[in-house]
């Protein structure tokens, strides 16, 4: 542990030695590191799909300075500092385990969520809905309300039910698309097929957030292979042929 504290004051005095003495850090305030602590975070992202741990390290290294960078502009203005952040958190975690610190008895995971959000309403929350963040993005957002309803029971009992709602939804987009409805009624219906594609990823236990990122890079490799070797037969994709390019198409699935 003595270890670990040295480590937190270390990153704390440099944290107060940039604060003071380096042009770039002296300028930052709350308002302009935000775009780069959601830069950090996706960064972090990457790194876990990839299972780098080398960077998983770092990204978490990077993330870690945003806290404390927050916490020493904040302090600067006696507003608060990293102590109280870090005593902030523990009394919610300690508030938000009644299992652990209480008295409360728990059987599995899903209760554990279920009287978390029960708690969350006691502290002031109008919704169960109210703490998913408005600027997450919408893949994300959909799985979050999706987990949140559930831990208060509005849900499907049966994967199977949820194969029934994505099969009916994907009729009734057919259907707009078939009649030449109104383009906002088709991007409605088409919201509504990924919304219960992403119910259904949820009940197989599949992160859709995941699922798609791993596609995209399924789909850069092998697109990036379809450049690179025809361009080594003296080729132009733009000047080929759909099926000249499945070939190529058909060869990078099997690298």
């Amino acid at each position: 542990m003595e270890h670990k504290l040295k480590a937190f004051e270390r990153l704390l005095t440099i944290m107060d030695e940039l604060r003071e003495k380096c042009p770039w850090d002296k300028k930052q305030t709350i308002e302009s590191l935000r775009h780069l602590t959601i830069e950090e975070t996706y960064e972090l992202s990457d790194a876990i799909i990839d299972s780098d741990i080398k960077n998983i390290k770092k990204e978490l290294g990077d993330v870690l300075l945003h806290i404390v960078f927050y916490s020493k502009i904040a302090s600067e203005k006696k507003e608060f500092d990293i102590a109280d952040v870090i005593n902030s958190l523990c009394e919610k975690l300690i508030h938000r385990h009644p299992h652990i610190y209480g008295d409360v008895k728990v059987e599995n995971e899903e209760q554990v969520k279920e009287n978390w959000e029960k708690l969350k309403l006691k502290e002031g929350n109008t919704s169960v809905l109210s703490g998913v963040p408005k600027s997450l993005p919408s893949l994300i957002k959909a799985s979050r309300i999706q987990e949140k309803a559930r831990a208060v029971g509005f849900d499907w009992e049966k994967p199977e039910q949820v194969w029934e709602k994505v099969q009916e939804e994907i009729a009734e987009l057919k259907k707009e698309v078939d009649t030449k409805a109104s383009k906002e009624r088709i991007e409605d219906e088409f919201g509504d097929v990924l919304f219960s594609l992403i119910n259904y990823a949820r009940f197989m236990d599949i992160n859709p957030e995941d699922a798609l990122e791993r596609t995209n890079k399924k789909f850069i490799k092998r697109f990036q292979y379809l450049e690179s070797e025809t361009a080594k037969a003296g080729k132009v994709l733009s000047e080929m042929t759909l099926a000249e390019m499945d070939e190529y198409w058909n060869k990078a699935k099997n690298i």
